[in-house]
């Protein structure tokens, strides 16, 4: 009475059609001629179709063995695609990582992660955009990256944030400024003094503008930009003083004067992953990553 095949016998059958004899198919599948005849003996027997025929002393498939035979490579291609994913898994994750950033962070910190991260796992694809706070989380929301890093608080129940990192903003200033060999500025430095800020609806300007207007400071004039790579360039140029975080800073500290702002204005750095899923292990290899730059760096953590 006919029977479902197993996949012992499937397996024989494949490695007989592929060798082209039962020694040969022995010899794939590690095992012995006597094992494979048998296999197909009872492959035979359960499917009750002849697969089959002797032919001067060797095995010769049967129209009904071709067209099986096609199904199942169809079925092996399949497996063999799973192992390989499944390989590629073991080895480096899902292959690979979606970070999001904040212009300032893709600038002053992630360069220096993403260069041992590609090092320690040269076969990962590694895209990195910098985009906005705002865009970061609708970003995340959408799966469209696998963590974020941000200097402004990333909230939403459906994302899981901490705080890698918490600094204090710092002015900039052209070497050849005044006030430049100052060790440190104080809000009141900057009465009657051209600012370069972002822009006024940037979360990270607000507690700076509630710290001049709390000790009655106004600025000559103020220009106003995106980005803090920006406000850099133009202290560079003798433009003013720059009010931006350390991060960005820090790249441009071998041409600019960078001093520590009084009172001490909070920024903290936010790691951000989607809530719906686990982190890949290749995102939690570089979030370790993250965190071990930023435990090298003055500052601290929660």
């Amino acid at each position: 009475m006919p029977r479902p095949l197993t996949l012992r016998e499937i397996a024989a059958f494949r490695a007989v059609m592929q060798t082209g004899t039962t020694t040969g198919a022995a010899a794939m599948l590690h095992t012995t001629q006597p094992s494979v005849s048998r296999l197909l003996a009872q492959m035979h027997n359960a499917s009750g179709v002849r697969l089959f025929d002797t032919h001067k002393g060797r095995l010769r498939p049967t129209d009904e063995a071709r067209r099986l035979f096609e199904v199942v490579q169809q079925q092996y291609l399949g497996l063999d695609a799973i192992e390989r994913t499944v390989a590629l898994l073991r080895k480096s994750g899902t292959g690979s990582l979606r970070i999001g950033s904040t212009p300032a962070l893709g600038l002053g910190v992630l360069p220096a992660v993403v260069h041992v991260f590609a090092r320690q796992h040269p076969d990962v694809h590694v895209n990195l955009q910098t985009v906005s706070a705002h865009a970061l989380r609708e970003g995340l929301l959408r799966a469209a990256y696998d963590l974020a890093l941000s200097t402004t608080p990333i909230d939403h129940p459906l994302l899981e944030a901490s705080t890698v990192h918490h600094s204090h903003t710092v002015c900039v200033l052209g070497r050849r400024h005044a006030l430049a060999a100052r060790p440190s500025l104080h809000v009141r430095d900057l009465r009657g003094q051209v600012l370069l800020t972002l822009n006024a609806d940037d979360e990270l300007l607000a507690p700076f503008n509630r710290t001049l207007a709390s000790h009655g400071i106004e600025a000559a004039a103020t220009l106003e930009t995106t980005y803090s790579a920006t406000i850099c360039m133009l202290a560079l140029q003798g433009t003013g003083i720059g009010i931006v975080n350390p991060y960005v800073a820090s790249v441009f500290a071998r041409d600019l004067a960078v001093l520590p702002l009084r009172p001490r204005i909070p920024i903290a750095v936010c790691l951000a992953f989607p809530a719906h899923a686990a982190p890949s292990a290749m995102a939690q290899a570089f979030a370790g990553l993250v965190r071990a730059h930023f435990r090298e760096m003055p500052g601290g953590r929660d």
